[in-house]
């Protein structure tokens, strides 16, 4: 396959990877709720759902390895817990939600089929998918990542020439900052370095293309990737806006079914389950290969190591996604506001170049991100307002991002620091 070919085939296969259960469902409530400050809440889910995670896809470029290498710098030990406990997430969070959002609008309206039936069916699907690894690439991207979007122009091109009631005043005290919350919720930046690793190991399996090959074709199926997802969260976060003085719902899955249903008439409910499986499919089979070339690689390239956490991801993803898809979306929260402050900071230091990013400068960003997300992480667990008297003296704290500006001062001092005692040491 000629670079070029190959570029676009990944592009659309990254899309398809990163566009699962929560990229479906979020962004046309969040624009529902968002009412005529849409565009602010565009920018916000667009940094926290498009650009960090793009940013970890170009960060695996430069390194072609695996998500040790992305934490190597603060110190090995850390890497590994800090992958473990990415994995964790990624396989017990949003890899079985995959299987509830697709049971819930995809079969239960229409088939009289049991969860766990459908549970069981759609991880032995996924399992064929993770064991052919080698195939992955190809077939997502030449084929499902197609009918995905297609689907998806059909129902946002058709819903914004609609005539509806004017868009109604928006629930939110401070748009930006939703938009940025709730694009945590599609754990993009953490399938960014998980998904990326798939991709790097997808490549070096091929044995084609050498080092600057794959640097320049992974950070050009990003970019295109990235670019896709930022014109379907749009249209769908614009969708739910144009909507919102109309419809009256009360969950995320129930606007997405009637969003459908008004764009597309009696078939878009079709469509929409087709859109829905293909959705959580392919992230699901994503998430599970991720984990699985991550275990192999610890136990030294075992097979067998990676086909035991194959179907142990796919045994947890049936177990798991017997939930509610809204329990699993509640209790990520917590889990989310503990590993994305570190998961941001890891992916920003390694897109830098490199004489700004030095071990110690890996290592003070990461500690202090980690010390100041620890009101956000606690606030989740404790009684609500214990912490309010700490997070009103942190800036930001008080929108869950108190970390920002700690990581950001320790960061230039750190650099500013370093720099000093080089001049003084040359001179």
């Amino acid at each position: 396959m000629s670079p070029t070919k190959q570029t676009f085939v990944t592009a659309f296969a990254l899309f398809s990877l990163f566009f699962g259960a929560g990229n479906l469902i979020l962004p046309p409530f969040l624009g529902y709720n968002a009412g005529d400050a849409w565009f602010w809440v565009i920018l916000g889910f667009a940094i926290s759902a498009v650009i960090i995670p793009i940013m970890a896809i170009y960060g695996h470029a430069r390194l072609q390895g695996t998500m040790l290498d992305f934490a190597n710098k603060v110190s090995p030990a850390f890497a590994m817990v800090y992958a473990i406990a990415v994995y964790i997430i990624s396989i017990t969070l949003p890899s079985p939600r995959t299987a509830s959002v697709t049971y819930e609008m995809a079969i239960q309206p229409y088939f009289s089929m049991s969860s766990l039936t459908l549970s069981f069916i759609y991880f032995a699907l996924v399992l064929v998918f993770v064991l052919n690894r080698t195939k992955i690439l190809s077939i997502i991207g030449k084929f499902l990542t197609p009918l995905i979007i297609i689907i998806l122009l059909l129902i946002i091109g058709i819903g914004l020439f609609a005539d509806v009631e004017p868009i109604r005043a928006t629930l939110f005290n401070s748009p930006l900052t939703e938009g940025i919350l709730e694009g945590y919720q599609t754990f993009d930046a953490i399938g960014g370095v998980v998904v990326g690793g798939v991709i790097v190991i997808s490549f070096a399996l091929q044995g084609t293309y050498n080092y600057e090959d794959k640097r320049r074709m992974i950070g050009k199926s990003g970019l295109y990737a990235g670019l896709g997802l930022l014109f379907i969260y749009g249209g769908l976060i614009a969708l739910g806006a144009y909507y919102s003085g109309t419809l009256e719902i009360e969950n995320r899955v129930e606007l997405l079914t009637l969003l459908s249903t008004k764009t597309l008439g009696d078939i878009g409910t079709a469509f929409l389950a087709v859109l829905v499986a293909l959705a959580c499919f392919t992230t699901a089979v994503g998430i599970v290969t991720g984990v699985a070339d991550f275990v192999k690689g610890v136990f030294g390239n075992s097979q067998k190591a990676y086909i035991f956490t194959g179907v142990l991801g796919c045994i947890l993803g049936v177990v798991i996604g017997q939930f509610d898809v809204h329990y699993i979306i509640d209790v990520a929260l917590p889990a989310l506001m503990f590993i994305y402050p570190i998961t941001i900071a890891l992916i920003f230091l390694n897109v830098l170049p490199e004489r700004y990013r030095p071990r110690r400068v890996f290592q003070g960003v990461i500690l202090v991100t980690f010390l100041f997300s620890i009101p956000d992480f606690l606030g989740f667990l404790l009684p609500k307002g214990s912490l309010q008297s700490i997070k009103d003296i942190i800036p930001f704290s008080n929108e869950h991002m108190g970390w920002i500006l700690p990581a950001l001062l320790a960061f230039v001092l750190l650099n500013l620091f370093g720099n000093r005692e080089k001049n003084t040491a040359e001179s």
